[in-house]
């Protein structure tokens, strides 16, 4: 059975990368969803979907990669709309990994199995708190995996972050 992962992953962490092994434990194939992909940066997502994807598909080994697909997932007006908008773009799947009540709650009327997702050492990793992190200088490099850490080097993450909080 194919499984969904949907996350803004800005930036792609080591809890999304337990998530995403957790979810592969249960599911053949794996949906992945870049949440908010029609945003423009801001201080809340300044990563592009395309750069999203790199982190992921760099932070992931190759039988992982081979398990999963990457879609972009853009916001809507309304969370059924998000629903309707996500089914018309990822494949066919039969179980969705959220702690989001109203995602749950709209996929298990659809007869979609809803697995929640353990949070791995939530207040270190969180999107927020590594981004304030590479945005003040803070120590953020063992949050995240070694392709996020090499690409957000790379990217020029610190003074993109600065510059998005101005």
């Amino acid at each position: 059975m194919n499984g969904l992962l949907v996350g803004r992953f800005q930036p792609f962490h080591l809890g999304h990368l337990e998530a995403l092994r957790l979810a592969l434990l249960q599911s053949e194939k794996l949906w992945v969803g870049l949440g908010s992909s029609n945003m423009p940066a801001n201080a809340d997502n300044p990563f592009s979907a395309d750069e999203r994807r790199q982190m992921i598909t760099s932070s992931v080994d190759d039988h992982t990669s081979r398990r999963i697909s990457i879609y972009n997932i853009p916001d809507t007006g309304s969370h059924e709309e998000w629903i309707k908008k996500i089914d018309s773009i990822v494949p066919e799947f039969g179980i969705v990994f959220s702690n989001d009540e109203m995602t749950g709650h709209l996929y298990s009327r659809r007869s979609v199995r809803v697995v929640p997702i353990s949070f791995l050492q939530r207040d270190d990793l969180s999107g927020t708190n590594i981004r304030n992190l590479i945005r003040t200088g803070g120590r953020w490099e063992d949050l995240v995996p070694e392709g996020t850490k090499n690409f957000l080097s790379q990217a020029g993450a610190s003074k993109r972050l600065k510059d998005l909080y101005k």
